[in-house]
């Protein structure tokens, strides 16, 4: 096992998840833009748009853990040299998460408006919202089975295909937009905000089919389900109930955040849809590095490379402030033309960009939060995880972001009171892995 692990082999995996990371906001980011300059309501639409978004990352965060576990599981016996043990598991794994999607789609289709009427959404905004939602939810099977393929090929230290088929159903999903939202004059009539949802959908089938292709092209792992289940499902399905519970956690987060920005008027709730979405593009963008953290951990922890696995979370560190300065930076230099990119109501330009600025500031936070994610998803470590979140959310974000709510902060108060929530959320990580591998590390 090598003793360090170079920036180009980091990058070599880093690059193409981050570009694969990407793809689902934006997804939602293009949605955002394209509606938010509608000719009409566009406010109203852009805020439906933003709670729908906010759901449906709930769902895809809730089950999307199959990612996780799976990379982290065939990453760890890719260290140990025992993939051929684990090869009929990541199939029975998509079975159970697609099944279970397909249960939520049944469960929460009827029940849309009394769903978006507690995220504040009434009169026009929550037509819209339900509009949009109905058709939006039909890709998401296709999204988990995408999401779980993606963690296959990343146990397995390959991050190029999910880079080509999230390329590809990014760019396909743009086109849609544009196509089904505005129409094409004597052939394809204007569809506002449910051309939106189509787009993405169609979007999302187009990756689930490719997902398919290149795993049963480019590995030998297979796609039906055999069974008994894999002796490892066990522990697949624990690291997914403490992840279940985990990202609750993090829901609630993000639900208390939109129920405010709603409550506060149309105008800021498409304000915080804007902010919010580039807050995830961020995320998702430093999830490259994430990514590498956990695909090179699991392999590492597998292997019993403490020394190795420590020099990664080191430089790791470094790349990721590096990242975040870099988006902070750029936000920065294109402040205002970021936010007319998605509208042209004064009124909503006013109020995010009074709010930007925190994004920016925070991202070196999150870098440092997100990396130590994804070391400790890649370790299987899911129990610490879900136990650093539920401190963060409940002890740290909930208690301010109400106090602020009081002060009539708005705004302010929910990104304040979600810094705080990051530095909660990677402080404990950092703290716990560094007592934990140093020993390790020193040991001969």
């Amino acid at each position: 096992m090598q003793t360090t692990i170079s920036l180009k082999h980091i990058n070599k995996l880093a690059i193409p998840a981050l570009i694969a990371g990407v793809s689902e906001p934006i997804l939602s980011l293009t949605d955002a833009a394209i509606v938010g300059n509608v000719p009409q309501n566009a406010t109203e639409s852009l805020a439906a748009v933003g709670i729908v978004t906010t759901f449906i990352s709930m769902l895809i965060w809730v089950l999307g853990q199959t990612r996780s576990a799976i990379s982290s599981i065939v990453s760890q016996y890719v260290g140990a040299n025992k993939v051929e043990q684990i090869k009929n598991l990541p199939a029975q794994a998509i079975f159970i998460i697609t099944s279970l999607s397909i249960l939520i789609i049944l469960s929460t289709y009827p029940l849309a408006p009394q769903i978006f009427k507690l995220y504040n959404a009434t009169n026009l905004i929550l037509d819209y919202t339900v509009a949009y939602y109905k058709i939006r939810v039909l890709g998401f099977p296709f999204t988990l089975f995408t999401i779980a393929i993606f963690g296959v090929f990343r146990g397995l230290q390959n991050t190029y295909y999910p880079m080509v088929i999230a390329i590809i159903g990014a760019v396909s999903n743009i086109i849609l937009d544009v196509v089904f939202v505005y129409g094409i004059s004597g052939y394809i009539p204007p569809m506002h905000i449910e051309g939106a949802a189509y787009a993405s959908v169609i979007a999302q089938i187009l990756m689930a089919g490719l997902s398919a292709y290149f795993i049963l092209k480019k590995t030998d792992i297979p796609l039906r389900p055999t069974f008994p289940f894999n002796p490892e499902i066990k522990r697949f399905i624990f690291m997914i109930l403490n992840l279940f519970i985990r990202t609750i956690a993090l829901n609630v987060t993000l639900y208390f955040a939109s129920a405010k920005a709603t409550s506060y008027g149309a105008e800021y709730m498409a304000a915080y849809t804007i902010a919010i979405n580039l807050w995830f593009l961020g995320a998702f963008i430093v999830d490259g590095y994430a990514s590498a953290g956990n695909i090179l951990s699991g392999k590492l922890f597998g292997a019993k490379a403490y020394d190795t696995l420590l020099h990664l979370s080191n430089k790791l560190i470094k790349y990721g402030l590096v990242v975040g300065i870099i988006l902070g930076l750029t936000g920065a230099l294109f402040y205002y033309p970021i936010g007319r990119i998605f509208t042209k109501e004064p009124e909503v330009l006013e109020a995010f960009y009074q709010v930007f600025w925190i994004v920016l500031a925070m991202q070196p936070l999150c870098t440092l939060a997100f990396i130590f994610d994804g070391i400790f998803k890649g370790l299987g470590k899911m129990k610490y995880l879900r136990n650093v979140l539920l401190f963060s959310t409940f002890i740290v974000f909930v208690p301010i972001v109400f106090w602020l709510d009081a002060l009539n902060y708005k705004l302010h108060g929910i990104f304040i009171a979600l810094t705080f929530w990051v530095i909660a959320r990677g402080v404990p990580l950092i703290i716990k892995f560094r007592k934990t591998f140093i020993p390790l590390a020193q040991k001969p």
